[in-house]
């Protein structure tokens, strides 16, 4: 959409030459080779390369790398606002790493304190569990329609359709490294919405109209997110789906799905800044809002593999009419770099049987070269595969809480976790 392409961000990350000491640390946990400077010299972020992760940010023993677009002042003066309706979509792996901010044990699981302290803060919920269960059903139908047209034979009925393998395409940070690293497979990709950028179209279509019962123009849609990434993809230029949707109703009104995106650690902030606290906030169950009802399947989207194994339960349960006879599929769990699975199924239009091959990776730096290469190359031996960035997935994104001395949020439970 042409009004939108002066907003795209060019920055998120940036280094604090201060605080930098060239110590390399940050070119360690970089997965673009984004970072300029000698050893020893102060350190520099090439935004032609940045994939936004932040994951420089959150490892780094100096602090030096920041989040320059910072947007919690805005949303303060948004919820003070009385003609705005402030929408904040909620990303599962949230709702636990919040807790660390306001002093909750580790782990703690904070879902209804977190709305109840959002909700005091004047913001409406949209749990961004409800668009992951949305994602998997847009992202398993098409991997189906794929599935039943190239190795069924099912005739396409119209769909342009990818090639398989399928990549997922939920992880901004991902989405920018294949464009920018490998165009050639961009056809891979799954032609679906991040969950993120799904509940900013749905809040300003069937929410204002339904739901919330305002206009569109009057809404202000906020990410909640485990990721900085996430701040630019709520900025790019085709992400304007709900204004485009009600101008040919008749309105006008040009204005993006996502108004703006803040980190875990930026909502922390806003709520400190607002004197509320989560530890003592109210348990609030928003039971009554069509918008913050989902599935476990949206749930386990923060972790690596939780994507795959949503989609596995949905594509299994579509081509065979049953559901997978153990819902908790194992083995694209874990902390392993590249994982990889297949099930059998016979297909109950056609009686056909069919092996699905998955694989599923994340710590981009590390393991994707190899796979890339293979569906490059045409050798791959999957039909889907799940990527994410950061190592562990979403809840290990650079927007989580930053332990001291720069070691990442996830860090503390890798010697404990049984799979890992």
């Amino acid at each position: 959409m042409k009004g939108f392409q002066q907003r795209e961000l060019a920055s998120v990350i940036e280094i604090d030459r201060r605080k930098c000491k060239g110590c390399d640390a940050c070119k360690t946990f970089c997965p673009a080779g984004a970072i300029t400077g000698k050893y020893g010299a102060v350190h520099s972020v090439d935004n032609e390369k940045c994939l936004f992760c932040g994951q420089c940010l959150v490892n780094c023993p100096f602090g030096a790398p920041q989040d320059t677009v910072d947007s919690v002042d805005a949303v303060i003066a948004k919820l003070k606002d009385s003609r705005a309706t402030v929408v904040g979509v909620i990303a599962p792996a949230v709702r636990v790493a919040i807790g660390e901010e306001f002093g909750l044990e580790p782990g703690t699981l904070a879902t209804e304190k977190l709305y109840g302290a959002m909700q005091q803060a004047g913001f409406k919920i949209f749990d961004n569990n409800f668009a992951a269960d949305q994602c998997i059903m847009e992202e398993g139908s098409e991997l189906i329609a794929k599935i039943r047209h190239f190795a069924l034979g099912e005739p396409a009925h119209g769909h342009l359709l990818g090639p398989l393998p399928q990549f997922t395409s939920c992880c901004p940070a991902w989405v920018r490294h294949a464009e920018l690293s490998y165009p050639d497979i961009l056809p891979h990709l799954s032609s679906a919405k991040s969950p993120q950028q799904m509940a900013g179209a749905l809040a300003k279509t069937y929410g204002a109209n339904t739901v919330f019962r305002v206009s569109p123009e009057n809404m202000y849609v906020v990410g909640v997110m485990p990721c900085t990434a996430k701040k630019f993809e709520a900025s790019r230029p085709e992400f304007g789906s709900a204004a485009l949707y009600w101008r040919k109703q008749g309105a006008t009104g040009n204005y993006p799905d996502v108004d703006t995106v803040i980190t875990t650690r930026d909502l922390a902030r806003l709520l400190k800044k607002m004197n509320i606290s989560l530890a003592t906030a109210p348990g609030v169950a928003d039971a009554d809002n069509p918008l913050a009802r989902y599935s476990g399947a949206g749930t386990i989207f923060g972790n690596t593999g939780g994507v795959m194994e949503a989609a596995l339960r949905t594509a299994y349960f579509v081509i065979t009419g049953r559901e997978l006879a153990t819902l908790e599929f194992t083995p694209v769990r874990g902390l392993k770099g590249v994982k990889e699975a297949s099930v059998a199924m016979k297909d109950v239009k056609t009686g056909r049987e069919i092996v699905l091959k998955v694989a599923v990776v994340h710590g981009i730096k590390e393991n994707l070269a190899p796979v890339v290469a293979a569906v490059a190359a045409g050798t791959s031996p999957y039909h889907f595969i799940e990527v994410m960035n950061c190592p562990g997935g979403c809840v290990n994104g650079g927007g989580q809480p930053i332990n001291p001395m720069g070691t990442s949020w996830i860090d503390k439970f890798k010697v404990v976790l049984p799979w890992a």
